[in-house]
């Protein structure tokens, strides 16, 4: 008997409920990066390095060490025209994140196809970046990566990649 992707997913089932939770996830995501978006353009007009430098001093990180030393440095060269490109970029990851949100609430294959592409395509990376250095946030990181990619999967090739009827 052949089952249809409403009977797999019908409300209330868990690949909807699934599929609701990757979608919160990844609206999350967007929501997180539009506000960082906006927190740089407070910075319009002002001297931000000066601000990254008292950040630093705020959190007792040593500005001499390796990770505050790449921030600092980057905080220096920072001008109002960089601060609005970056700003535009995390509105337009932010626009891609809810379409996809949207998408995957509403059961659509593209967003999952989708969702499998924009999370799969950082795969190699983390893995990467855990053998350079173990640490539990990239270990976290990529688990979290391989389990929504995952689970992606099996709900794609589980419904055959159809739309429900």
């Amino acid at each position: 008997m052949t089952r249809s992707r409403t009977d797999i997913d019908s409300p209330g089932k868990p690949h909807s409920r699934g599929l609701h939770v990757v979608a919160l996830f990844e609206g999350a995501k967007g929501l997180l990066v539009l506000v960082a978006g906006f927190g740089l353009l407070s910075f319009i007009h002002k001297d931000i390095h000066e601000a990254a430098v008292r950040l630093v001093k705020h959190f007792h990180f040593n500005p001499a060490s390796h990770y505050p030393r790449i921030f600092l440095d980057l905080t220096e060269h920072m001008n109002d025209t960089k601060l609005w490109s970056l700003a535009i970029a995390a509105f337009m990851y932010f626009v891609v994140r809810m379409v996809e949100a949207v998408g995957l609430w509403l059961r659509k294959s593209w967003a999952e196809w989708f969702a499998v592409l924009t999370g799969g395509m950082y795969i190699p990376v983390e893995i990467f970046e855990v053998f350079r250095k173990v640490s539990w946030p990239r270990v976290t990181v990529l688990v979290i990566n391989l389990g929504v990619v995952s689970y992606l999967l099996f709900v794609l090739f589980r419904n055959g990649g159809k739309e429900p009827q």
